[in-house]
């Protein structure tokens, strides 16, 4: 089994997100049930979601529309497994949301948690960066879910805390064990079945690391469970593991390292 180094990059932010996705992707069509697999492999690059959460974040640090960017990303960097319906979306004139609940919202949403400093906030543009594809309910309490749990992770909530949080105001069942669930859990793409599952894949780890591998260790749609796990590892445990991170750098198209170093310029890891 591969393993890293556990010292942390504290500087940069949004790398959770990105190197969960990165490691899941070789895993998204073949499937592993068990926590002890190669973290990389000649199959593993960034897809959808890191794209997507780096649109979101440019929206964000340059005041721009949720809409055009998430747009703009999608089409200067094409091919990266976009779901069916958001494929033809980039392409219009005039794009509108389509009643989505697919866990796209929830894959996306992790800049909001970092770079808003109330829980009022952080719900708002979840829900904004949401909306502009993924307007069903489900859709945009998937987003808030992650979101938030972010937000309360950098802010030194506890793991109890977090799933209180996450129980009370969004409704998702935490009781379960990733154990329990493993054995029938199935590829699925909505935010219901994606986020409560990330969720746990967080509440039971004991490090970033071991965080992406319960995620992918689920058997499902992997690089986005271990997206969204990683985004609330990361605020939770204070960063990456430096072994990662030199992994995961080579296979992130260069331009868009400098938008994460400006993002982290003006929302640093340790803020909030």
């Amino acid at each position: 089994m591969q393993s890293t180094e556990n010292k942390k990059i504290p500087s940069l932010c949004l790398l959770g997100a990105i190197a969960g996705d990165v490691i899941g992707s070789a895993y998204e069509f073949h499937p592993t049930r068990t926590t002890r697999f190669e973290l990389f492999t000649v199959g593993s690059q960034a897809t959808d979601d890191s794209i997507l959460t780096l649109a979101v974040a440019d929206a964000i640090l340059n005041q721009r529309s949720y809409r055009d960017c998430i747009q703009e990303y999608a089409r200067a960097y094409p091919d990266r497994g976009y779901g069916g319906f958001f494929g033809q979306w980039i392409h219009l004139d005039d794009p509108r949301p389509y009643n989505s609940y697919g866990n796209g919202s929830a894959m996306r949403v992790s800049p909001v948690g970092w770079a808003f400093n109330s829980l009022d906030q952080v719900l708002r543009e979840a829900e904004a960066s949401a909306t502009v594809t993924h307007n069903h309910p489900e859709g945009i309490k998937g987003a808030q879910a992650v979101a938030v749990a972010i937000f309360l992770a950098r802010c030194g909530a506890g793991k109890a805390d977090i799933r209180r949080e996450t129980v009370q105001r969004f409704g998702y069942d935490l009781s379960p064990t990733l154990d329990e669930i493993r054995p029938a859990f199935q590829f699925d793409e909505t935010c219901q079945k994606t986020v409560p599952p990330a969720l746990l894949a967080f509440l039971e780890s004991l490090d970033f690391e071991d965080a992406i591998r319960k995620a992918v260790s689920l058997g499902g749609d992997a690089d986005t469970l271990a997206a969204i796990t990683g985004s609330i590892a990361e605020a939770f445990y204070g960063g990456v593991p430096e072994g990662i991170l030199q992994q995961v750098k080579p296979r992130l198209p260069e331009e868009l390292w400098s938008l994460i170093e400006r993002f982290n310029q003006k929302y640093p890891i340790l803020s909030g």
